[in-house]
C-alpha cells in the first residue's frame, strides 16, 4: 500500500496549470527551502561549485545533459525554474527502447532511471553549474539506489554524459565533493555514458506544475525549488519553462 507520502503508482494529473505566482506563494507558506516531513532532496544545501568545468562547449548556443535523482517530477520541476535552461524532459534512461514504459520502468528490472533531459545555453549556464544544482538542490546524491520515500534502481542516482567532456567534468566534481566531504557520506552517484534518452508520457511531463497541492509534490519537490531560489537567486527564474508551452497546438 502506498501512503499519502509516497508517490502514487497511477499518478493522477488535474489537467490544470496553476499559475506561477500561486506555486511561489505556496512556496512561502510552505517555508521556503524547508521541507514538511522527509524531502527527497535532504534539504538543499550550499556546495562549491567545481574547479574543472566543462571545456570547449562555450562556443555552443544549446547543449543537453541528462540527469536521474529520484522521481523525475521534482528534478524537471528543478531545471524548469534555472536560467539559462530552455527545456526540461522528462523520461527513462539506462535501458532499451522497448522498456521504456513507465509501468515497465517502475518494476525496477529494465535498467532504466528516471530521469530528464535539460537543454541549456551553456553561454548562460555551464554543464558544471547544472551538476551544482543538480548535486546541492536537485535531489540527495548520498542515497543509494533510492530517493527519500521511493526505492528501486529505477529512482537511482545517475549521471548520463552526452560528451567525453562531460563524463570527465562529472567525474572530477564527484571527486572534489567526495574529498571534502561535503555531504558526510560518499556520493553514490553513477556515471553511465552512451545511454540514450527516452522521453516519458505525457501525463509526467510539467507535473509540478500541473499538481502543486499533490501531497507527494508538497512533501518531495516543492521544497527542492524552494531550495533552489534561497541557494541560487541568481539562477531562479519564477517562470518556469514547461514541455506544454512547447507543443504546437492542435
Amino acid at each position: 500500500m502506498v501512503s499519502s507520502t509516497q508517490r502514487p503508482v497511477q499518478p493522477i494529473v488535474t489537467g490544470k496549470r496553476w499559475p506561477a505566482v500561486l506555486v511561489a506563494a505556496m512556496l512561502g507558506v510552505f517555508g521556503v527551502g524547508t521541507a514538511i516531513g522527509p524531502s527527497s532532496a535532504g534539504e538543499g544545501r550550499a556546495i562549491p561549485a567545481p574547479v574543472a568545468d566543462e571545456t570547449g562547449a562555450q562556443t555552443s548556443t544549446s547543449e543537453v545533459a541528462v540527469l536521474a535523482g529520484g522521481c523525475f517530477w521534482g528534478v524537471q520541476g528543478v531545471f524548469q525554474h534555472v536560467q539559462g535552461v530552455s527545456s526540461a524532459v522528462s523520461g527513462y534512461a539506462g535501458g532499451d527502447q522497448t522498456t521504456a514504459r513507465y509501468e515497465t520502468v517502475s518494476r525496477g528490472r529494465t535498467g532504466h532511471a528516471e530521469s530528464v533531459k535539460v537543454t541549456f545555453d551553456p553561454r548562460k549556464i555551464s554543464y558544471g553549474q547544472i551538476l551544482q544544482i543538480y548535486f546541492s538542490v536537485a535531489h540527495d546524491p548520498t542515497q543509494l539506489n533510492r530517493q527519500g520515500p521511493d526505492v528501486g534502481t529505477q529512482y537511482r542516482s545517475t549521471i548520463f554524459p552526452t560528451s567525453a567532456a562531460q563524463a570527465e567534468a562529472a567525474k572530477a566534481y564527484i571527486s572534489q565533493l567526495n574529498q571534502a566531504r561535503v555531504f558526510g557520506a560518499a556520493i553514490a552517484t553513477t556515471i553511465e555514458p552512451g545511454r540514450p534518452f527516452y522521453a516519458a508520457e505525457d501525463y509526467h511531463q510539467d507535473y509540478m506544475t500541473l499538481n502543486p497541492t499533490s501531497r507527494y509534490i508538497v512533501i518531495n519537490d516543492l521544497p527542492k525549488v524552494g531550495d533552489l531560489k534561497r541557494l541560487f537567486p541568481d539562477r531562479y527564474r519564477a517562470e518556469p519553462v514547461l514541455v506544454a508551452s512547447a507543443k504546437p497546438a492542435n
